[in-house]
């Protein structure tokens, strides 16, 4: 996608230097900054501190995770300590555990000298296949919204996400954002209301930024405005992404997602989640199995931002001695859930739907 006029992928393997490149997200918006990443250890630190992160994203991270731990030696327990180490590094996004396994597969039937050079060639088709299933994300879902607003047939469009489910969460293209794009590309009139999304600030700090550089109509809202947006008919549709979907329909997201889907529900307002199929765990089907990751109090307490001298600060917003409790996801039911658009079409948030998925899939 676009910044400053010069097209990115949020990660590469460098072939010259064998190393892999990664837009560190920490830093956005306020500085673009590529970072090498040459080692198992140092895709951990980036995973677990969010220099890259949604579930697409993460599943080529951990793919390319793999390579680099094998680099020097590619034996099957350095193999296995790998897949551990990076499936524990955050246990909600289903996507790390599938590119683990996938390649790990792979890569124990493969002789030792091979390895290497084929595990890049599976983590670069996980992150093709990723760009391919955003796209066809982006058809199915630009479809849906043409429909809209040829019913409503009202100028612009007024579409909520929540979270960053954008290119930067993905290879390319993003999953919530991806029909976005199609149909600005397209020439819809749209307007998307950008949930802040605290306390890392993913909306504010990547979706509008985003959506910005590909000249889309945005404004930034605090979490807590959006109900009254839809009551107040300013919201026409809701779109956001999953870091996992379970086989009986229930979404874990961005915390936050609940309570949206929630008040669309209550406002009759289409909720739609868009993810590809390697976001499904088609295994559980009991949401209270799914690891609800609980991040460090400091991402509540702290904030960082720029100064009134361009100087990056980070200060505390909390008194120091209250407790925090920072859960990173929520879980929603199916029932709130509109639709599950994904790369092979949409289907409902129900254990139906997703068996009619999972027979094409």
């Amino acid at each position: 996608m676009n910044v400053d006029g010069k097209t990115y992928k949020t990660i590469w393997y460098d072939e010259k230097e064998k190393i892999i490149n990664i837009i560190d997200q920490t830093k956005l918006p306020h500085q673009f900054v590529i970072k090498k990443i040459s080692s198992l250890d140092q895709i951990i630190y980036a995973i677990k501190n969010m220099e890259v992160r949604g579930a697409p994203l993460l599943g080529g991270a951990a793919a390319y995770g793999m390579c680099l731990a094998i680099k020097d030696n590619p034996s099957d327990d350095v193999i296995d300590d790998a897949a551990k180490k990076l499936i524990n590094s955050r246990p909600t996004a289903i996507n790390i555990t599938w590119a683990v396994n996938k390649i790990r597969s792979e890569l124990i039937k493969i002789d030792n000298d091979q390895k290497f050079s084929h595990g890049i060639k599976i983590a670069n088709k996980i992150c093709n296949d990723d760009i391919e299933a955003c796209k066809s994300i982006g058809s199915y879902g630009y479809k849906l919204i043409k429909d809209i607003f040829d019913d409503k047939k009202i100028e612009p469009l007024n579409i909520l996400t929540h979270c960053n489910a954008g290119w930067l969460a993905t290879i390319d293209w993003g999953t919530a954002t991806a029909p976005i794009y199609q149909a600005n590309k397209k020439g819809l009139d749209l307007h998307v209301w950008v949930d802040e999304t605290r306390p890392r600030n993913q909306g504010s700090s990547l979706t509008s930024y985003e959506l910005n550089h590909e000249n889309i109509a945005n404004t930034i809202i605090a979490d807590n405005a959006g109900g009254l947006l839809m009551q107040q008919k300013k919201i026409d549709l809701c779109i956001t992404g999953a870091d996992r979907i379970i086989s009986d329909g229930s979404v874990i997201n961005k915390i936050g997602t609940y309570l949206k889907a929630l008040a669309a529900h209550e406002n009759n307002i289409p909720f739609y989640v868009a993810v590809p199929t390697s976001s499904i765990d088609w295994d559980i089907n009991d949401a209270n199995d799914v690891p609800i990751e609980e991040r460090s109090g400091d991402e509540l307490s702290n904030m960082s931002g720029i100064d009134n001298h361009g100087k990056i600060q980070n200060i505390r917003i909390y008194p120091e001695e209250s407790s925090t409790l920072n859960p990173a996801f929520d879980i929603t039911p199916g029932k709130f859930i509109t639709g599950i658009i994904t790369e092979k079409g949409i289907f409902g948030a129900n254990e139906e739907g997703l068996k009619k998925l999972k027979s094409i899939a």
